[in-house]
């Protein structure tokens, strides 16, 4: 007995109907629209490192890279590195004092990721 296999041609019809109804309104997007800094933004908080860091220091007001170390088990210059990120990012502030670095959540820019993800919303 030999088995049948059946196959089927599908042939597209040009038409000449839209796929769907043209918006009376347009998308436009802007090149200075504020999404190449957001999109920093949220690559900076996308690692889970980073964001545990950042969460760490707004609980606290303020760190010193001293105490980061520890806590998360990470050589300092991993450490420095997430550090670097933030701060590239806008999410961090630092302040030298003495040999040690002290660091602090910079809230408008949490706050103005939060506004970026709601206009999306």
């Amino acid at each position: 007995m030999m088995p049948f296999v059946i196959t089927t041609v599908t042939k597209a019809q040009p038409t000449s109907d839209a796929c769907c109804p043209i918006p009376e309104r347009h998308f436009h997007p802007e090149e200075n629209d504020g999404a190449k800094e957001a999109a920093t933004v949220f690559r900076a908080l996308a690692d889970e490192t980073r964001l545990r860091i950042l969460k760490g220091i707004s609980q606290m007001g303020e760190l010193c890279e001293c105490n980061i170390v520890p806590v998360f088990g990470l050589s300092q210059p991993t450490v420095n590195y997430h550090l670097k990120v933030l701060r590239a990012a806008g999410l961090v502030s630092s302040e030298r004092r003495g040999q040690w670095v002290y660091h602090r959540v910079n809230q408008r820019a949490v706050l103005g990721a939060v506004r970026d993800l709601t206009e999306v919303a």
